[in-house]
């Protein structure tokens, strides 16, 4: 038979064990693994590019990675060229290589060695404008003024393709040249995107330049 001062001894013991236990931290049961460090930043590739920009010999050593718009604006300082969405959807950035409208924000200056480039700044100038920058002018295509560079690059780009034959998703007949119609100039004007809403000046800007070069 259990005698009281047994019971007070065991519990002691009990309550000694317990304390004890909490005391100890909980080790855990196994080591993580260690992530692997990062991997240190390479240097930048550089390359050698030659353009001939608006007519001019244009000799630059850049980022591999650099995009045309970003030569442009940023290396040669032509900055009529104008960086807006940056992903190839509003058009603001086009011009023209080789004479057929690019967006020059999704190409890499290094894929344009020995290309000819022009920009808003080639075709005229405010003494002497192009016929479609005074096209704008008159018409009032310009508005704010921010995607027109790119809008004026496009439509010169433009009427040279329908002069080519080249057709779009709304020409009738893939055989025969296509026909400057309003739905033909508002298809292939469809990648520049005006805030100011001036598409209907535009179109006739447009269509007065084609009707001198008929």
């Amino acid at each position: 038979m259990q005698k009281p001062g047994d019971f007070e001894s065991s519990r002691r013991v009990l309550l000694v064990g317990a304390v004890t236990a909490a005391a100890v931290p909980v080790l855990p049961t196994a080591t993580k693994a260690q992530a692997p460090a990062p991997n240190p930043p390479t240097a930048p590739v550089a390359a050698k590019v030659s353009l001939t920009v608006n007519g001019k010999p244009a000799a630059l050593e850049l980022d591999t990675r650099t995009t045309l718009l970003d030569a442009l604006r940023e290396h040669l300082h032509l900055t009529g060229s104008k960086k807006g969405c940056d992903h190839g959807q509003c058009g603001a950035c086009t011009v023209m290589v080789d004479g057929r409208r690019v967006y020059s924000c999704l190409t890499l200056a290094v894929m344009h060695e020995g290309n000819e480039v022009t920009t808003i700044e080639g075709l005229g100038t405010p003494d002497n404008l192009h016929p479609m920058q005074a096209a704008f002018v008159k018409h009032d295509g310009y508005q704010c003024g921010y995607c027109t560079p790119g809008q004026i690059c496009a439509s010169v780009a433009m009427l040279q393709e329908i002069k080519d034959g080249i057709p779009s998703h709304v020409t009738a007949d893939l055989a025969a040249r296509p026909q400057l119609t309003v739905d033909e100039i508002r298809e292939r004007m469809s990648g520049n995107i005006c805030r100011c809403g001036a598409y209907s000046n535009i179109v006739e800007a447009i269509t007065e330049v084609a009707g001198r070069q008929a």
